[in-house]
């Protein structure tokens, strides 16, 4: 049983040989299982592509990229598996966060029949802040891509050749795994894994491009169209209601003043609402406009044992 472990590198000079060291020795206390690695290297700025050509000097199951920019972790998913070979593609990060002494609680899930495990922490190491965006991305996930109520997912998975023959499919210039996941298969398993602290560095998430990440569901939902449709249409509910109460109270009371402050709030209310949905359709708009004009989900500059 082969198994291949795709790893997006960024800045992981110190960490990414360790990391691939512990992987090997636990396959070699696995009878029945080998082991390839392919290394994706998002333009890092240390000396990380040169440490993945001396793992791959020492170890010709290690294959590495060298994306020629920063594409984000899951375009170098993507890049990653179209590289693949094994009966089962495993995701690990590159801090030992997702630590290799769990992998076979997840081969050992998988192996009951499911597409798609993910490893699971019921303790987490990451900060308050970072704690709070997975739970918002939990919840969004869940309302935005039909992700399965019962089902955790974290950055350690394993799935099947099929489903990473499906997932490859997608030429998405911001693509996003967990959604192809679900859009490919909810025959999903979850297993509590030990989550470790990091061991180098800190994460390469900021802001922005946690907030890039969230509008990639836009690719693979409706649903905000469908709410802003909805906004639309009871705001201009509420506002024809208004119009004739207000109508209504003046006929009855003609000496009534019309207040410039509550009619300057309703139009700052609705016209919020508007901006509101022109902006998911704006979003929408922008994801059509950068697949029509070819955007590359990943650039490859370098390769080694490929």
């Amino acid at each position: 049983m082969l198994v291949s472990v795709v790893i997006p590198c960024y800045n992981s000079e110190k960490s990414i040989r360790e990391v691939v060291e512990l992987t090997m020795d636990e396959f070699e206390h696995h009878e029945g299982y080998e082991c390839e690695f392919v290394l994706v290297d998002d333009s890092s700025a240390d000396g990380t592509f040169a440490e993945i050509r001396r793992l791959a000097d020492d170890y010709p199951c290690v294959h590495g990229i060298h994306l020629m920019r920063n594409f984000g972790q899951h375009n170098g998913l993507m890049c990653a598996m179209h590289f693949t070979t094994g009966d089962y593609i495993l995701g690990m990060d590159d801090d030992l966060q997702t630590h290799p002494s769990q992998i076979f609680k997840l081969l050992g899930k998988i192996s009951e029949g499911y597409d798609i495990v993910y490893g699971v922490y019921p303790e987490s190491k990451n900060s308050r802040a970072k704690n709070f965006t997975s739970w918002l991305n939990k919840v969004s996930s869940r309302t935005l891509l039909g992700r399965p109520k019962d089902i955790r997912s974290s950055n350690f998975w394993v799935i099947t050749h099929n489903v990473r023959d499906e997932i490859i499919k997608s030429d998405s210039y911001n693509p996003y795994v967990d959604g192809l996941f679900y859009r490919t298969s909810h025959n999903i398993g979850n297993v509590d894994v030990e989550h470790h602290k990091r061991e180098y560095g800190h994460s390469g998430y900021t802001l922005k491009k946690l907030m890039k990440l969230w509008l990639s569901y836009f690719n693979y939902s409706v649903l905000p169209l469908r709410i802003a449709s909805f906004l639309g249409f009871a705001t201009a509910l509420i506002g024809i209601i208004a119009g004739i109460v207000t109508i209504i109270r003046k006929l009855m009371d003609p000496t009534m003043l019309m207040g410039w402050a509550s009619t300057m709030s309703v139009m700052l209310i609705f016209f919020g609402i508007v901006l509101i949905v022109l902006g998911v359709i704006g979003e929408y708009l922008g994801e059509i406009v950068m697949s029509i004009n070819g955007t590359p989900q990943f650039i490859i500059r370098d390769k080694v044992n490929l």
